[in-house]
């Protein structure tokens, strides 16, 4: 049997990988896609913020961060896939694995090819790597994890060049040729690009790999800024718009800088929908985001992932920002 093709969808914390996944599946471009997603910290929230449509599979990970506790699962659930699949118990042409904006892609590329059950049923593609332009530069500079996922990127696509000057934009493109001369570049605005620039490139070379990191498939070990943390918030009661934008609004002035990423699927009072909110450092924007059913539970969820997190500001600040039951 054919080889499914299997693209590593990677970037940074807030790079915009969900939105390009969104754009890929709603893109009426015949693929049928299972997709494996994971998200760092103690629960995930982005199969609420994936549109997830009938054709394709999604399975999430809460195993923390894929680099370092999912390998095993992600061999497990890529076996069960190719078993299911040749039984046709699911119908799927191809895989693609979203990281953990923390995560390193090499022990996840690995995957196949030290497993030979994964490495006959798979071929990996490509590994496709979203920048920044507003925040990579600085994340360049303090995270090894940023520094890996451009060195391993096949393609590059380059998002939120709109909120930098062209030649801020030229320099960072320039250090990304210099950090990997090998990875094609494109410009992407909100997830709009080429399915052919994302799947069947074939793009992923391991001798091109080994020529980078020689100890790419014997070296395991690995680590993270210990700094760097998750904290979720939730509750059943809704929030109080207002006090809620009070509150974000201190919040990133305070710590924006150590607020790497943070997102949740809210709900709001007077509101009939959720809202899904999204924020990098001191950027945050909300957007309307599908109804409540009814009878459905009404519940709020919010994932902040940043350096030193400052939980007892977040939980109280965030409590204050409720509906009082009074």
């Amino acid at each position: 049997m054919a080889q499914i093709p299997v693209t590593i969808l990677t970037g940074f914390l807030g790079s915009g990988k969900t939105t390009l996944l969104n754009r890929i599946l709603q893109e009426n471009h015949g693929h049928r896609i299972a997709v494996i997603e994971n998200e760092f910290g103690e629960t995930g929230i982005d199969n609420e913020l994936i549109v997830q449509e009938a054709n394709e599979q999604i399975i999430e990970m809460n195993n923390g961060c894929i680099c370092c506790t999912v390998r095993g699962d992600l061999v497990r659930i890529l076996g069960d896939l190719a078993r299911r699949q040749a039984a046709g118990e699911a119908a799927f042409e191809r895989v693609i694995i979203e990281t953990t904006g923390l995560a390193d892609p090499a022990p996840v590329a690995q995957t196949f090819f030290v497993d030979d059950e994964i490495a006959e049923a798979y071929l990996l593609d490509a590994i496709v790597t979203v920048v920044d332009a507003k925040h990579a530069p600085q994340q360049l500079d303090e995270h090894h994890e940023a520094q890996e996922q451009v060195g391993f990127a096949d393609r590059i696509l380059l998002s939120k060049t709109d909120l930098v000057d062209s030649q801020d934009a030229e320099g960072l493109e320039q250090r990304l040729r210099r950090m990997n001369a090998r990875a094609p570049i494109s410009r992407v605005h909100f997830g709009e690009t080429a399915i052919a620039e994302i799947l069947d490139i074939r793009g992923f070379n391991l001798n091109a790999i080994l020529e980078i990191e020689p100890e790419f498939l014997t070296d395991t070990d690995h680590e993270h800024d210990d700094d760097v943390g998750s904290f979720v918030f939730e509750s059943k009661k809704p929030f109080d718009p207002l006090l809620l934008e009070d509150f974000f609004g201190g919040l990133v002035q305070v710590y924006g800088n150590d607020l790497l990423r943070y997102k949740g699927v809210l709900s709001v009072k007077g509101s009939s929908r959720r809202m899904v909110l999204q924020g990098v450092h001191m950027m945050v924007g909300s957007e309307p985001g599908a109804p409540w059913k009814p009878g459905e539970a009404r519940e709020s969820r919010l994932v902040f992932i940043g350096r030193r997190l400052p939980r007892e500001v977040l939980e109280r600040g965030l409590t204050q920002a409720l509906v009082s039951s009074h």
